[in-house]
């Protein structure tokens, strides 16, 4: 399993621990992941995703699952983030069909 967000694509980057001496040695800055479950509301399922803290406090900030998929990039979403993305999308335009 690959430590990358589902979400914001955030994964592992690369840097130096620095002592007081200033000797320098390779480390990895892994990203804050956690497993949560996020509810769509106009798929009315919940879905389980891998992703980091700070895209779940933006995901709140922007308001919920179905708002930040369809005004996120396709290139940083996860092949299951896509997914969703595709069926809101899918669901979004048999509604606007059923109105008309």
């Amino acid at each position: 399993m690959a430590r990358r967000c589902d979400l914001t694509g955030t994964g592992v980057m690369t840097g130096n621990n620095v002592s007081h001496a200033k000797n320098r040695t390779r480390r990895r800055f892994l990203p804050n992941l956690c497993d949560v479950t996020l509810a769509s509301e106009k798929l009315g399922r919940s879905f389980k995703l891998r992703i980091a803290a700070k895209a779940l406090r933006s995901v709140d900030h922007i308001g919920g699952l179905d708002a930040f998929l369809l005004k996120a990039k396709d290139e940083k979403l996860s092949d299951k983030a896509l997914k969703i993305k595709r069926e809101l999308t899918k669901s979004a335009t048999t509604e606007a069909a059923a109105e008309a």
